[in-house]
C-alpha cells in the first residue's frame, strides 16, 4: 500500500456493506479497505469458501461474515439477501464480481459471450435489485457501487463481450439512480483502468511497459486506488453524488 494512501479509520463506522466477488483480487482489497474504514463487511464467494474465510479472518473489527453467492443465478441471489437481512439492514452494496472470456469476435463462441453478459450485467442487475429491495424494506438510505471498467468506456479488441457488459452496467446504474433517488438510495460506478492483480502479474516486462506507456501517470494502479474510490462513494461524504462514473485509470481514458 502506498504510504500516501491510507484509510481514515472512521468513514464507514456503523455501516454494514456487502461486496460480491470478495474472496480474492480487487474484491478482497475493497473488503479490507472498508473494514479499515469501520464497516462490517459481508464477504461473498462462488466456489472458494476457504479463500473467503481467510479474507474475512484478515479483516479488522468484528461481525464480518462469508456467504455463498452466484450472482448470475436468481435463486442464489434471493437466498443470499434473505440470509444477509437476518443480520440486520444493509447500508451499502458493491457489485464487484465479474468474469472475462476474451476472444476476437470471429472466434468468440456464443456461450462465452452469454457467460460474460450473464455474470457481469445480469448479475449486477439481480444484485442491485436485491440490494434496493433490502434497503426499501429497512428504510435505509444506502449506497450501491458497481465496478465497471475502462474497457466499457473505450472498448478493446478481443473484449467485445466484456466491454458490452461493463457499458451496460453503466447505463443500468444511471437509470436505477434516477428510479431510487427519492428514497435516499444512491448508485454510482467505479471504472478501474489497469490495476496490479493476479492477471497483470502474469504479464511479462515488455507487455507491462507497453501498457504503462499509454498511461499518462506512467504506472499501473493498485487495488487500494479502487478501494479508496469505492469507500468514498459509499460514505456520507458522497451524499450528493449519484448516477456518476468515477474513472480510476491514471488518465488512460479521459
Amino acid at each position: 500500500m502506498s504510504e500516501n494512501l491510507k484509510p481514515t479509520g472512521q468513514r464507514l463506522t456503523g455501516k454494514r456493506i456487502a461486496v460480491t466477488g470478495s474472496s480474492r483480487g480487487i474484491g478482497a482489497g475493497i473488503a479490507l479497505w472498508l473494514a479499515k474504514e469501520g464497516a462490517t463487511v459481508v464477504i461473498t464467494y462462488s466456489s472458494n469458501e476457504a479463500s473467503a474465510l481467510a479474507v474475512a479472518k484478515s479483516l479488522p473489527g468484528q461481525g464480518h461474515i462469508c456467504l455463498p453467492l452466484n450472482v448470475s443465478d436468481e435463486a442464489s441471489v434471493d437466498a443470499f439477501f434473505a440470509k444477509v437481512l437476518e443480520g440486520g439492514p444493509l447500508a451499502g452494496f458493491v457489485n464487484n464480481a465479474g468474469i472475462t472470456r476474451d476472444q476476437l469476435i470471429l472466434r468468440m463462441k456464443t456461450e462465452d459471450f452469454d457467460a460474460v453478459i450473464n455474470t457481469n450485467l445480469r448479475g449486477t442487475f439481480l444484485c442491485a435489485r436485491g440490494a434496493v429491495k433490502a434497503m426499501f424494506k429497512s428504510k435505509t438510505a444506502g449506497s450501491i457501487v458497481n465496478i465497471t471498467s475502462v474497457i466499457g468506456e473505450m472498448g478493446n479488441a478481443g473484449q467485445s463481450n466484456y466491454a458490452a457488459s461493463k457499458a451496460g452496467v453503466e447505463g443500468l446504474t444511471k437509470s436505477l439512480a434516477k428510479e431510487v433517488a427519492s428514497r435516499g438510495i444512491r448508485l454510482n460506478c467505479v471504472a478501474p483502468g489497469f490495476i496490479v492483480t493476479e492477471m497483470t502479474a502474469a504479464l511479462n516486462d515488455e507487455q507491462k511497459l507497453k501498457i504503462q506507456s499509454g498511461i499518462p501517470l506512467g504506472t499501473l494502479g493498485e487495488t487500494e486506488d479502487i478501494a479508496a474510490a469505492v469507500a468514498f462513494l459509499l460514505s456520507n461524504e458522497a451524499r450528493y453524488i449519484t448516477g456518476h462514473t468515477l474513472s480510476v485509470n491514471g488518465g488512460l481514458y479521459i
